[in-house]
């Protein structure tokens, strides 16, 4: 009696875990750039994530502290997010998407339906 308990116990845990959707990595927090450039601050913003440049090492260049560059970013499957990237560069908004693993953040825009994309390393500050 004790052992079919044991064995219901288990096999209804395994249920419960198995059908807990698979939810993304923690996205929000402080991302840097890899070449030390920039910071960008990932937050809630309505039913989704958008990311704000929070610091610039070289204030001289086409973007701006305060200046929103990733949009509406939704779940998009395990540690993926989907929505829109904005370019200071070019002052052009692109599909964007955004792969967290550990402490590493990797945000990608892209053009011409997926044709050409570009993509950009962050490390996790806090």
């Amino acid at each position: 009696m004790v052992r079919n308990k044991l064995v219901f116990g288990t096999m209804t845990a395994a249920v419960v875990v198995l059908a807990v959707p698979a939810h993304a990595a923690d996205a929000r927090g402080v991302w840097q750039r890899a070449e030390g450039t920039s910071r960008v601050k990932i937050a809630p913003c309505g039913g989704a994530l958008c990311g704000t440049v929070v610091w610039l090492r070289d204030t001289g260049g086409p973007g701006r502290v305060g200046q929103r560059v990733f949009f509406d970013m939704k779940p998009a499957g395990a540690d993926t997010w989907e929505g829109a990237a904005f370019n200071p560069e070019d002052g052009r908004t692109y599909s964007g998407k955004m792969e967290v693993s550990g402490n590493a953040l990797t945000t990608t825009g892209c053009a011409l339906g997926g044709m050409i994309c570009k993509s950009v390393s962050w490390s996790r500050v806090n």
